[in-house]
């Protein structure tokens, strides 16, 4: 599955913190990389898109690290996919799809997640260029 794939991956990379001791030059405070040479975002972006279901942007993925959203919980994945399809069966090219206390903004033409939002960034935002909103 999807999600079990995306938490393999969150594993397989080392995660540092801080700077190191001694002088340090910006080269040195490069993304951690698994033993690929592949960082986080990129095993993200490459398990969010390897499924049949939504594409996110790497917008959306940077969103999504940045705000912790948990895309994991309550089949949120399958139900942000339900959620695109109702609104393509209702015509919609551009929709705020809420799931839960988390906003998804999708193209629905592309099937690809745009920007994703908590509930706390949602607070005083405006929403445009929207033609539809799909609460599930």
């Amino acid at each position: 599955m999807l999600l079990s794939d995306y938490l393999k991956a969150r594993g397989q990379i080392s995660v540092t913190t801080g700077a190191g001791i001694g002088n340090t030059s910006p080269a040195d405070n490069k993304p951690a990389v698994n033993s690929e040479g592949r960082t986080f975002a990129d095993e993200l972006k490459s398990q969010l898109n390897s499924g049949k279901g939504v594409q996110f942007s790497n917008h959306a993925i940077k969103r999504i690290e940045s705000r912790n959203i948990s895309i994991e919980e309550n089949n949120m994945l399958e139900r942000l996919n339900r959620g695109i399809e109702i609104a393509a069966e209702k015509g919609s090219t551009d929709s705020l799809i809420l799931v839960d206390s988390t906003a998804f903004l999708v193209s629905v033409k592309n099937n690809k997640v745009v920007t994703t939002m908590s509930q706390e960034d949602m607070k005083g935002n405006i929403f445009t260029n929207i033609d539809s909103t799909v609460i599930i």
